[in-house]
């Protein structure tokens, strides 16, 4: 087996996202157009992405991961829209879709153009969410997008089900469809309710943090074969178990938290990096089956299709925010968000790597050894349309936002509710304290009790230095002071280490205590702000 060409897309997508770290366009879009551009390199090997690993094996930890860092509680606030769009929408969308193909195509069964329409029909949570975070919607804007994200790759591997029993000659009809779906989607979600507990005891009861996020690695696949296994949506039943995972993460051991954040992170970026890199790959795959439609003719059927794509999600998205205006009680739980956030909800749609992933699933061949029909023309327009949502969306949205001056995020207002809480959590540490140290079996010496008082009261106060002045000579504020001099004061003991270690006088195992040690207290010290 040669692993080359896959060292190759792993390290050349890394470099592509890490670099792209440092450009104004986001991740996802570089990547893409890279992979466009290598594509036709002479030497570059042909990257065909296969649905029987993109779907079971690439899909669910990147739902999970994107899960687990959104808000159980803010999603259930915007449950209504939420729904409309991941399930209402994408259905909405096979159906207009599928019809304007099979109007704007001529000979194209019904069957074919729905479809087309299911597989185009989901926007891409990874997309959606690199821009959103990019350049700084509202959060209720992005909790609505990354809540639809994570729903609607279920909808849509449904409808495609049906859509493509249909088109194969399996005799399917609108009230087995229904059927399906329904029997799907609640299946995947009992699937995931009866699964997430017991992992999260499991996950709970395991002592060792190498076991624990080992646990972690298995449990997307886990969930989503499970469901699969039953024929229910193993997309529902991971988004299903991550939630509750993720809101439950605090009874967790911190080192399992501290090194899953790591390994999930990494998981993240390279898998993320991929699947776009992958996208723009595929254009030669694509290009050589095209037969008649080459030419002109195949461009005007990919423009009409995107049109219509980004068209219908307009179309549903403005009516999806209606009710708000005309229901008092949906007034009084959902803020307002003016004629701006349908807008940028509905330009939003970028489309991925899932498109693609179901579209070259579809069969060769219907029952009674027939080719399926246009299956080429359908990947083409399927590859067209996740192309021009991603490049004409992904690029247009940060200007059309800093256009619209939608307001952004209030940090100020973050750090100050940060504070506020870090204040609370300390008196209530502080009160614990105290009574531990009238017991005499707590007895410390003064000096150790002062110790843990001290780091209290700086856990307390760093919040509110985030808000101080700024020193005028260096910019930074006292925080900003102590992070700098403390990762000095560290550096310059591990050199010391490092140096007896050289001359020595303390072995490599004794070297790495200390520098683990080290390596604790300058993440202490100098965390992120947020």
């Amino acid at each position: 087996m040669n692993v080359l060409p896959l060292l190759l897309l792993v390290a050349g997508s890394a470099a592509v996202a890490g670099a792209a770290r440092r450009t104004p366009v986001p991740a996802p879009l570089l990547l893409v157009a890279v992979g466009l551009a290598v594509s036709y390199l002479p030497g570059v090997p042909e990257y065909t992405l296969d649905p029987e690993i993109v779907l079971p094996l690439v899909l669910p930890p990147l739902l999970y991961t994107a899960t687990t860092d959104s808000s159980y509680l803010d999603l259930r606030a915007q449950m209504r829209p939420v729904a409309l769009l991941s399930v209402g929408y994408v259905l909405f969308a096979t159906l207009a879709v599928g019809w304007a193909a099979y109007l704007i195509v001529p000979g194209l069964p019904l069957t074919a153009a729905l479809v087309l329409g299911a597989v185009v029909a989901p926007p891409d949570a990874v997309a959606a969410t690199a821009v959103a975070r990019r350049v700084g919607l509202p959060s209720r804007i992005t909790t609505i997008l990354q809540g639809e994200s994570l729903v609607n790759d279920a909808t849509a591997i449904t409808a495609y089900k049906v859509a493509l029993a249909a088109a194969v000659g399996e005799g399917a009809t609108w009230s087995g469809g229904v059927r399906e779906f329904l029997l799907a989607a609640v299946g995947g979600v009992v699937i995931g309710l009866l699964l997430m507990m017991p992992l999260h005891w499991l996950r709970t009861h395991l002592k060792e943090a190498l076991l624990q996020n080992t646990l972690s690695l298995l449990i997307p696949f886990v969930a989503y074969g499970a469901a699969e296994w039953a024929h229910a949506s193993g997309v529902l039943a991971v988004v299903v178990v991550a939630l509750y995972l993720g809101y439950h993460n605090y009874q967790v051991d911190f080192a399992t938290r501290l090194q899953e954040e790591a390994v999930w992170k990494m998981v993240a970026f390279v898998l993320e990096s991929a699947v776009f890199a992958l996208i723009g790959l595929q254009l030669p795959v694509v290009l050589r089956g095209l037969g008649p439609y080459e030419g002109p003719r195949a461009a005007w059927y990919a423009v009409a299709v995107f049109l219509v794509v980004v068209v219908s999600r307009f179309v549903w998205v403005y009516p999806t925010f209606l009710p708000r205006a005309l229901f008092g009680h949906i007034r009084e739980r959902e803020e307002n968000p003016t004629w701006k956030g349908p807008l940028i909800i509905g330009w939003a749609g970028m489309r991925g790597v899932v498109s693609l992933a179901i579209a070259f699933s579809i069969p060769r061949t219907v029952h009674g050894g027939g080719p399926f029909p246009d299956r080429n023309l359908v990947l083409f327009l399927t590859f067209t349309t996740v192309i021009g949502t991603l490049v004409v969306q992904g690029l247009s949205l940060p200007p059309i936002i800093r256009l619209l001056r939608l307001p952004r995020r209030d940090l100020q207002a973050e750090t100050l509710a940060e504070a506020n809480a870090q204040a609370q959590a300390s008196r209530a540490a502080e009160q614990r304290l105290e009574e531990l140290l009238e017991d005499e079996r707590n007895a410390l010496p003064p000096p150790l009790a002062d110790r843990l008082r001290t780091v209290l009261e700086r856990r307390r106060n760093a919040v509110w230095e985030r808000l101080g002045s700024v020193n005028p000579v260096t910019g930074e504020t006292v925080d900003d002071t102590y992070r700098r001099l403390s990762r000095e004061m560290i550096g310059a003991e591990r050199e010391v280490f490092v140096k007896l270690r050289n001359h020595r006088y303390i072995d490599d195992e004794m070297l790495r205590t200390l520098l683990r040690r080290l390596d604790l207290e300058e993440a202490a010290a100098y965390r992120e702000a947020t």
